[in-house]
């Protein structure tokens, strides 16, 4: 199987830092306002998806508490699990599942606790991963992984359950991607066009399969289609938000 080579490292950081600092306090309290952020909209949307606990899961505890960076993620890194791709799609299979990760990752890898930070199953179940992880994105801020080589301290990774080297995605696994994606872009006001990427963009490798890769430009562009929908029946900014938002642009233009 040839290995994609990943782009250019820097372009993909660099285009993908975004302006997020402005009003994050504002964007935890005003659920679905519209922010205007370097020329973007953005909206705080309520539907934050059903994500089961580590409590929930079963999840050991981690060998170390992890490290928690006090700035948001840049960039969302898909991944597979390059496991089987199991018939199951019930809760029980997806809490197993977790479990199963973990375990490698702590006992094979060697690693503190299980890599990534989400992980959704086949049945389109999803997990929080390292241990933190949903408190982070509620703070705004991010729990450092291990699922990119030299990356970790940058990005956040979603980890889908199955190989799709061949084989497509399954329905329900893509509509909950979809909607983690939406969920952590508002959450970190990323765009998705540019903070979107596949494992295989920072890291030689295979993950996240050849089809799932190639179903990224789709996953942006759902996820952007999201984000407009959700700033369109927010309606238009307060007073207030839109004078602090302009002197936020004002400042960056000049």
């Amino acid at each position: 199987m040839a290995i994609s080579r990943p782009r250019g490292v820097a372009a993909i950081v660099g285009e993908g830092t975004l302006r997020r600092n402005v009003l994050r306090a504002m964007l935890g309290a005003v659920a679905a306002d519209v922010m205007m952020a370097g020329g973007m909209m953005w909206a705080n949307a309520d539907a934050v998806p059903k994500v089961y606990t580590r409590k929930e899961w079963g999840a050991r505890p981690p060998r170390h508490p992890s490290r928690v960076l006090d700035r948001a993620p840049d960039h969302i890194i898909v991944h597979h699990t390059a496991s089987p791709n199991a018939g199951d799609g019930s809760r029980a299979h997806a809490f197993a599942l977790s479990r199963q990760i973990q375990r490698d990752h702590m006992e094979t890898q060697g690693w503190d606790d299980i890599g990534e930070q989400l992980t959704i199953s086949r049945g389109g179940h999803i997990m929080e991963g390292r241990a933190g992880s949903l408190q982070a994105i509620q703070d705004g801020r991010l729990v450092v992984g291990a699922q990119s080589l030299h990356h970790n301290e940058h990005t956040i990774g979603i980890e889908n359950e199955g190989t799709y080297l061949k084989e497509d995605v399954p329905g329900k696994l893509w509509e909950s991607l979809v909607e983690v994606c939406v969920w952590l872009c508002a959450a970190h006001q990323l765009d998705p066009s540019v903070a979107i990427i596949g494992h295989r963009d920072y890291n030689e490798t295979d993950c996240p399969g050849d089809v799932l890769y190639r179903r990224l430009p789709r996953l942006r562009v759902e996820v952007a289609r999201a984000l407009d929908d959700a700033a369109r029946h927010a309606g238009p900014p307060s007073d207030e938000r839109r004078r602090v938002t302009s002197r936020h642009q004002r400042r960056h233009r000049g």
